[in-house]
Parts: structure tokens; sequence; C-alpha cells
């Protein structure tokens, strides 16, 4: 039995599609079930049962031994949300909570943790865990993950086989329910069905240009695999990159988007909203040295590519990972 929470969610739902695409059904769904909008993400996914995040720690404690795995994907994501109480009880006590529980009950764990760690870059983007206490994120979502990779490390009891994932600008289907927070390849796509043209945040920087602010963005399939792999490596614990590891502009973004959509790149710019522009990343690339030191051979898919099998497998049919 492998727990997956978070899995009505974008990444956690991808990760299911994979885990049933490679033969693993007795898969137990952890997250809030409440939101019709992210119902499509797993209702036709295989899976033995759904559990409310609320009553998962003591169903963990009451079915530990038959658990073979924990992914602990769910959490508070939303980079403009500012109240630090919320991602205090839900990014930081219950990730607290689920790792206390794999340490007792020894079950390995993989947990989700961000890019949004590294701030503005100032320190580069090394999963080191000599920098880790010295990292400023930008906002609390990025601090509550970072306050959690500093408590795992410094934990004396840990799990057996345990790995943080920063995921760096993850983007794929699975993604319809997220609004705002949506990846920038899901607006472009809308905006070009809807009126023929991409709006991108203009920069505020002498150093960047207009949508050459860049991000490594990295393909949710990728993800899911790269989840895989570890559920089988089982050692080399800590903290690693998970990103595609070359940083591209936003506008090489846009235009791939049409490209995959036959059409002729129009794309306007517009001012950064205020609310996020002093905690804008311009810059990030994950360096991937450490994951792939350890085995993993498998690859990314170039921006383009991704991007291609984004639109025509999923955005134009709707359809579902």
């Amino acid at each position: 039995m492998i727990v997956v929470t978070g899995a009505a969610g974008f990444i956690a739902s991808g990760l299911v599609e994979k885990l049933n695409e490679e033969g693993f059904y007795d898969l137990v769904l952890v997250d809030d079930f409440s939101r019709e909008d992210r119902k499509a993400n797993y209702i036709n996914k295989k899976y033995s049962a759904l559990v409310d995040r609320s009553a998962f720690i003591p169903w963990l404690h009451e079915n530990e031994n038959q658990v073979q795995f924990v992914f602990h994907l769910g959490a508070r994501t939303d980079t403009t949300e500012f109240n630090q109480a919320i991602f205090d009880e839900l990014n930081l006590n219950y990730s607290k909570d689920v790792w206390n529980a794999c340490v007792q009950h020894g079950l390995p764990l993989v947990y989700a943790s961000s890019a949004a760690t590294y701030g503005d870059g100032a320190l580069g983007y090394d999963d080191r865990h000599d920098i880790v206490d010295e990292l400023k994120p930008l906002n609390p979502y990025g601090d509550s993950k970072n306050d959690f990779d500093k408590w795992a490390l410094k934990q004396e009891k840990q799990p057996y086989f345990w790995a943080g994932l920063k995921f760096f600008n993850v983007y794929g289907p699975n993604e319809f329910h997220k609004g705002r927070m949506a990846s920038v390849v899901f607006h472009s796509f809308n905006q070009i069905s809807e009126n023929g043209k991409v709006k991108l945040f203009r920069s505020h920087r002498p150093d960047y240009t207009d949508g050459g602010q860049m991000r490594d963005f990295v393909y949710v399939k990728d993800v899911a695999k790269v989840c895989y792999f570890l559920m089988h490596h089982r050692k080399d614990s800590g903290l690693y990159n998970l990103g595609s590891g070359t940083a591209r502009p936003f506008k090489a973004l846009a235009e791939a988007t049409f490209k995959a959509l036959d059409k002729e790149a129009v794309i306007e710019f517009i001012d950064t909203p205020i609310d996020i522009r002093d905690k804008y990343q311009y810059f990030t690339e994950a360096n991937m040295n450490k994951l792939l030191s350890i085995g993993y051979k498998d690859g990314f898919h170039s921006l383009e590519e991704g991007v291609e099998d984004y639109v025509k497998q999923h955005l134009i049919p709707h359809r579902y990972w």
C-alpha cells in the first residue's frame, strides 16, 4: 500500500497516474476531497481508499503495517497568501506529524519542498544542506517549506529513507483547478484561445528585458518519474532539487505555446501586480547534479517538448492525466 497526500491536487494526482501506469493500484489517496473542481483529478484513478487529510495521522497509526511508502505532497501552495498561521498549520506542523509517524513506524518518506526556499537566489540554487539555515525565502509559503527543511535536517530520529524535493516551476496536466496559481503555460493557452495573444509580466529590473525573466520550468510527468525512481531507490536521504536544470525565459514559454497551437506569437506586456512585485523571482535554475549523482538517468523534457505534449495531449482535448 502506497500513500499519496495532496492526491486531489496537481502534482500528486499526476504521481497517482504514474503509479497506476506502472501497475500500482493499492493506493491510499489523502486530501480534502470536498472541492468539486478537483474531483476529476482522481475520480478515474485506481486506488484502494480515500482518507480525509484531517483523519490521516490517526489512520496511519492504525494501518501502518499495511503501508510500504509515503509520498507527502499535500500543502498550501499559494505564494500570494500571507497568513502565516495557515502555513504553520498545513505546511509545517502537519508535515512534522507525517514525519514523526513515518519515523515511529519505519516508513520511507518523500515530501514536497520548494524552490521558493531559495528566495531571490542570492545563495544560488544548490541543494546543499549547509546553506539551508541561511536561505531567505520571499514569502510565507517559501518560509514554511524552508522551516520544515531546517527542522527535518536537525532531527536525530529520521525515516530510514527520506527525500525532500525542491520543486521548481512545475507545469502540466491536472492543474485546471488552480486558478491564479496555475502555470504560465495554462494561462497562455487560455489567453491565446480567447484573445489570440498572451500577456506577460513586464520586467521591473534594468538587467532583464520584458519577458526575459527566467525560470526553471519542469514538466509534471518528469516530476512523477523522479518520485517513482526514489520509491525504488530508498537510499541517499536528503534534500533534492527537482527542475529541468535549464532556465528559460517566459517569452520562450509563450512562443512554445503558440507554436504548439500552430499560431503566430502575439505577446503584450503588463505590469507585475504590486502585491507580488517585490517578491518576484527573476531567475531560477536547479542544479541537478545531486539527483543525477545517485543514479537518475531518465532525463527531462525540454521546454518545447513539454509544452507541446501538454497543449496537444491535454489542454486542447481538456484531457486529464
